[in-house]
């Protein structure tokens, strides 16, 4: 039997991962439930040692309700490339280095694409798969699984998004992951679609608030963003974004910085750097720059 829900009720994201905790608070938030990460709750994040998605959700999801007492939903995500004979796999967030540091991930598919010959004849065949499972204290959970199916394309495009975002094109889209606004990457993402079965197994007969997001929300998300963006094009997609959010809020941010911030997304967007390490570190000090103490 399935366990329920209920509006009002604490939920824990089984993730010390910032960008997949924000992205997953947000499809938790508007049906009442209060979400905090197990990195808030100070929990040991467990060693993946299982050999499938599912097997590392279930593992990181009953690990964090059994610590917390309390509810638990975990991910477990990544990109499978047909040519790569679904590689990275389980391995997609190993194949970013110890820092996380998706651009290195990006350029290892690249060239082991290239080293088979994958880019011959247009973008080789891969898809993004998440498996989410709620658990719960007693040690019972579910499972729900999402894909979505595309084309990796190179150079990466597009500054939105995290992770492998910017390589994948959707089926039948124009735009990478990358390219894409969040709200319309998140209406057909695999993380998305594994969200939809959860739903409607878990919280059937919630009201979807309509409020727009805060803008603690807002911050949330940036600072997630600089927590996860590797690339050039993400740290101007960033600034961009940051800009709209002083723009919007003049009294908390200072009047005069929403067009110096313009005027740097426009360079950085236009502008041909060297290849730098620390972009994070940049979107970090921007962001402190943008927010009153």
């Amino acid at each position: 039997m399935s366990h329920r829900l209920e509006a009002g009720g604490r939920i824990v994201v089984a993730s010390h991962n910032p960008g997949k905790v924000w992205e997953i608070q947000q499809l938790i938030a508007p049906y009442g439930l209060e979400a905090v990460s197990a990195k808030a709750l100070k929990l040991v994040e467990p060693e993946e040692t299982e050999s499938t998605f599912v097997g590392n959700a279930r593992l990181k999801a009953v690990a964090a309700a059994k610590a917390s007492g309390l509810p638990a939903l975990a991910d477990d995500s990544g990109l499978e490339v047909a040519i790569l004979n679904g590689a990275p796999g389980i391995y997609s967030a190993r194949w970013a280095g110890p820092t996380k540091d998706f651009s290195i991930a990006m350029q290892k598919v690249a060239d082991e694409i290239t080293m088979r010959g994958g880019w011959d004849g247009g973008g080789p065949r891969a898809n993004f798969v998440s498996v989410l499972c709620l658990a719960w204290p007693d040690g019972s959970h579910q499972v729900f699984q999402g894909k979505v199916f595309g084309h990796l394309v190179w150079p990466p495009r597009g500054g939105n998004g995290f992770g492998y975002d910017p390589m994948f094109q959707p089926d039948g889209e124009e735009q990478t992951f990358g390219e894409m606004p969040p709200d319309e990457k998140n209406a057909m993402s695999h993380r998305a679609r594994a969200f939809a079965a959860f739903k409607a197994d878990c919280l059937a007969g919630h009201v979807r608030r309509s409020e727009p997001p805060s803008r603690e929300t807002a911050i949330e998300g940036l600072k997630a963003a600089a927590a996860n963006l590797s690339t050039q094009a993400e740290l101007a997609r960033f600034v961009a974004n940051l800009s709209a959010d002083a723009a919007a809020h003049p009294d908390e941010v200072g009047a005069g910085m929403a067009p110096g911030l313009r005027r740097l997304a426009t360079w950085l967007e236009t502008e041909a750097l060297e290849e730098e390490t620390k972009w994070r570190l940049v979107a970090r000090a921007l962001l402190a720059a943008a927010q009153r103490t």
